[in-house]
């Protein structure tokens, strides 16, 4: 896709989410909405800047030189964006709306689909310019627009969008675009509609400022129904909960990886992959991170949807990721009109790691169910069923190879990590036996659970290097295998593990992050959650000041 004006791609860090529990939206810090996905978190896209500069957005930003501050609304998933120019103040609020009234574990079932805008001049006198240019299907589509008496209508692609807003814009062929003046205490609003096929149907009006308010108390009515942590970093903490919630699909409980597809790990980098799907273990180190807070609500709908998922085919490997729906089949496939972000081509929709065999998830599973023991109601019989199935095909299983917990591309391994997490789903499912009913085998799950042990202290630890290695006969370290002690296997401080955690922090350590093993690319991303892993081994065996 070719591009005219250039503007710089933003730093991915620099986006900020919206949610609305059933899609996503991200927003630049110059108040662009380069990114949109609705009705589902992997529906195709109606604005995809983030991804090539002509693949739609919705920018509302002075037209003078600004300096920007940004802030979510307390306990919400509401954006404010305070815009100062040497004229005046200008403040931006930003959500996906609830439906009106939608208040604590209701927030995000009936959503409307809908981008609400608001804008207040808080002092002075601001030109403010908007332009409104959607591009639905991952930019293949430049729409016609119609004025109408509801608003601009987009029309072209398979769904249809309506904006409606008092704010006079022109139409410019596949854009709307104006500027206007406002003066101290004016406020102005956008509502953005969304709606599945062209088969129209009249869209409900919806007062933005209204809409606004409403969901900033959806969010905190969701705050407020949860136990709040109040120990160390609590504000990091606690907006991280949010963050999770946001990434949950509400109307099934499953929770995506993340609302993006194809953001590579170094601009220009090829590693771009489509994360807008349910990995069985992403979503249970989410209720795992989330435990203090969770309710019963929240941990019996996660384990209903992924009994329901999963179900029963003895003939293959249990599947590690599906659609927000269950889907199964999410081909994966590349979209070659997009240039990617800051040029980082292949851009992809899907993911074939649906095909993989990743042993790891039984356990992460099984991890879960024990940490919410005390939290999940009685289960439900085909929950606890599924319970005992995954523990069976981890005593069935655990010797095999798989492609691991890193989804590599180039061949099945014996990896320490997918071993390990097969002992934690046999030990899980020996210390959850009385709530599992009649499909129990304690016995055969203790004697398999051994077995594994047996088989990680010998095969997975290199003599030669004196550490843990990623996999049985390795030579090469993967921070994965601090999982070992996290996962209580065996214990930080044992003189094995304490040398492997030492020489991940030397070897993998990058700037206080960690990468994933030796032998990449230094240029490859570090991961956070293995930098979280490394700080909670260094804790685990006292060494406090290392871990902070």
């Amino acid at each position: 896709m070719s591009s005219g004006r250039r503007r710089r791609a933003p730093e991915i860090a620099d986006y900020a989410l919206l949610s609305d529990c059933q899609g996503a939206a991200l927003v630049a810090r110059d108040g662009s909405i380069d990114w949109w996905c609705a009705p589902r978190f992997d529906s195709r896209s109606m604005f995809a800047r983030l991804l090539d500069p002509q693949a739609g957005h919705f920018s509302i930003s002075p037209s003078e030189a600004f300096q920007v501050e940004r802030q979510y609304l307390e306990d919400s998933m509401v954006l404010c964006t305070t815009f100062r120019t040497s004229s005046g103040v200008l403040r931006l609020s930003d959500a996906l709306a609830f439906a009106p009234g939608a208040r604590g574990h209701e927030i995000g079932e009936e959503s409307p689909h809908t981008v609400v805008r608001s804008l207040e001049l808080v002092s002075g006198t601001i030109e403010v310019a908007v332009e409104f240019a959607p591009r639905p299907e991952y930019g293949l589509v430049v729409p016609s627009l119609v004025m109408t008496g509801e608003g601009i209508l987009s029309l072209g692609g398979a769904d249809t969008v309506l904006l409606a807003t008092d704010v006079e814009l022109e139409i410019d062929g596949g854009a709307a675009r104006g500027r206007l003046s406002l003066t101290d205490g004016r406020r102005l609003g956008f509502a953005l509609h969304h709606q599945v096929g062209l088969a129209r149907t009249e869209f409900e009006p919806l007062d933005p400022v209204a809409a606004i308010e409403d969901t900033t108390a959806g969010w905190r009515s969701w705050v407020g129904q949860h136990e709040r942590y109040d120990g160390l970093y609590a504000e990091e903490v606690n907006r991280s909960a949010l963050v999770l919630q946001g990434l949950t699909y509400q109307p099934s409980g499953a929770i995506v990886a993340a609302p993006t597809t194809s953001l590579p790990e170094i601009r220009g980098g090829e590693a771009n992959w489509d994360y807008r799907y349910a990995w069985l273990r992403d979503a249970s180190l989410t209720l795992n991170a989330l435990w203090v807070a969770a309710c019963p609500d929240e941990a019996t709908r996660f384990f209903d949807w992924m009994a329901a998922a999963v179900g029963r085919e003895e003939d293959r490997h249990v599947q590690i990721m599906f659609g927000v729906e269950g889907e199964r089949d999410l081909h994966e496939h590349e979209l070659d009109h997009l240039e990617g972000y800051a040029g980082s081509r292949p851009v992809r929709v899907g993911n074939d790691a649906w095909k993989q065999r990743q042993l790891d998830v039984m356990g992460e599973i099984l991890e879960a169910a024990h940490v919410l023991r005390g939290r999940l109601e009685d289960l439900d019989p085909s929950t606890a069923s599924f319970l005992c199935y995954l523990a069976d095909r981890a005593a069935a299983e655990w010797s095999e190879q798989d492609a691991g917990i890193w989804e590599g591309r180039g061949g099945e391994r014996a990896y320490t990590s997918s071993k390990l997490m097969c002992w934690v789903a046999l030990d899980r499912a020996v210390k959850l036996a009385p709530q599992l009913g009649d499909d129990v085998h304690p016995d055969e799950w203790t004697s398999a659970r051994d077995e594994v042990e047996r088989a990680i202290l010998d095969e997975a630890y290199n003599e030669e290097l004196g550490v843990y290695a990623g996999a049985f006969g390795s030579d090469r370290l993967d921070a994965s295998v601090l999982l070992m002690p996290i996962m209580g296997l065996v214990e930080a401080g044992d003189e094995r593990m304490l040398n492997t955690i030492h020489a991940i922090d030397r070897e993998l350590g990058a700037g206080g992050l960690v990468r994933r093993w030796t032998g990449t690319s230094e240029e490859e991303g570090a991961f956070v959650i293995c930098s979280f892993w490394l700080a909670e081994c260094l804790a685990q065996a006292g060494e406090l000041d290392r871990a902070r």
